[in-house]
């Protein structure tokens, strides 16, 4: 090899490990909301799961999107020590998947319910306390009439007005 084959090989050589290097510090001084752009542009469309927890900062599950037990999907609420205190979902197809929203009290038990109701898909709302229907106002499912029916601490039933 001759010496300007020589040069020419080294020349090359050094002018490849000089714009590798060159090329790596643009990259390393890009801004950030083109590299953000990038990271978007390969995101997916679509995620799949059983279930997604929203965690706190301290590892605990704070919210949770998921199938019910009973086979409805729902978003499920929990308070700082991990209490079940909002729902909000579907019923099952059993129950022909109705929506509703459900506020749970400390102990976890369903304090307000409003959901729909019956053929005619009409809104109830449930009041409750220590487990047990208080007081139930909406829409009749049959006559679309509106009723309010209370419950007494020991269980009779009144109806301020309307039929359910």
């Amino acid at each position: 090899m001759s010496s300007q084959n020589l040069r020419a090989a080294l020349c090359g050589v050094a002018g490849g490990i000089v714009g590798a290097w060159l090329l790596g510090q643009a990259g390393a001084a890009r801004p950030p909301d083109l590299l953000a752009t990038a990271a978007a542009a390969t995101a997916q469309e679509s995620v799949a799961a059983r279930r997604i927890q929203l965690l706190d900062g301290n590892g605990r599950t704070r919210a949770e999107l998921a199938m019910s037990p009973d086979g409805g999907p729902a978003i499920f609420f929990y308070d700082s020590v991990g209490r079940n205190r909002l729902v909000l979902g579907l019923y099952s197809p059993a129950e022909s998947e109705y929506p509703f929203v459900v506020l749970n009290d400390t102990h976890q038990r369903a304090a307000g319910i409003f959901r729909l109701f019956g053929g005619r898909e009409t809104p109830v709302v449930v009041l409750k306390n220590d487990g047990r229907d208080r007081s139930v106002y909406g829409l009749n499912p049959g006559s679309t009439e509106p009723f309010l029916v209370n419950y007494s601490g020991a269980g009779k039933k009144t109806a301020a007005f309307g039929d359910f």
